[in-house]
């Protein structure tokens, strides 16, 4: 047994999570992390080195898991090393680029871009925030590359997994696990 298989059997938290694209499909992807591997999905327009807000692309990149968001009226939690915050209807996540609180959440109303985290689709009723363009944010180098829930088709820039993958992880996700597209 592996290193990495061996902390995920002692459910000790993961450093390494990798999306690895598929050669059949530019939005595609295998995730693999401690010995697990599940299908997930990219973004639209596939990966990029030089991210560019509303690009539809993810970023290749390494990215630490900030903290997370949940529907609680859909979704029981498993135990998570994460700080998960319940998503409420008034939820939002800023992405106009020339705003101050690009690429942070926001209390709606809120009048510039953005988007809102309590949504129909159930896309993020898990949904764990990456650190890209987070520490020292650049004006449309892109936002809110979440790790979340898939619905078996490519995202807006994102990595989506199913629910169980998702729930599989999150025991075993910390904010020192780094997240690698390449």
């Amino acid at each position: 047994m592996s290193t990495i298989d061996t902390d995920c059997v002692k459910n000790q938290a993961l450093r390494h999570v990798i999306v690895n694209r598929s050669p059949q499909s530019g939005t595609q992807a295998r995730l693999m992390a401690g010995g697990m591997s599940f299908e997930a999905f990219i973004g639209r327009s596939g990966r990029t080195a030089f991210k560019v807000e509303g690009d539809g692309a993810t970023p290749v990149a390494r990215m630490r898991l900030c903290h997370g968001y949940f529907r609680s009226d859909r979704v029981r939690l498993p135990q998570t090393r994460l700080a998960m915050q319940a998503i409420r209807p008034n939820t939002g996540w800023c992405d106009a680029p020339g705003h101050g609180a690009y690429n942070r959440q926001v209390q709606l109303p809120f009048g510039p871009s953005h988007e809102q985290l309590w949504r129909e689709d159930g896309l993020y009723d898990i949904c764990l925030v990456l650190d890209w363009n987070m520490s020292e944010r650049r004006r449309s180098r892109g936002c809110a590359i979440f790790f979340h829930l898939s619905k078996g088709k490519p995202t807006e820039g994102c990595i989506a997994v199913s629910r169980r993958a998702m729930l599989r992880l999150l025991p075993v996700l910390d904010r020192q696990t780094v997240v690698t597209v390449r």
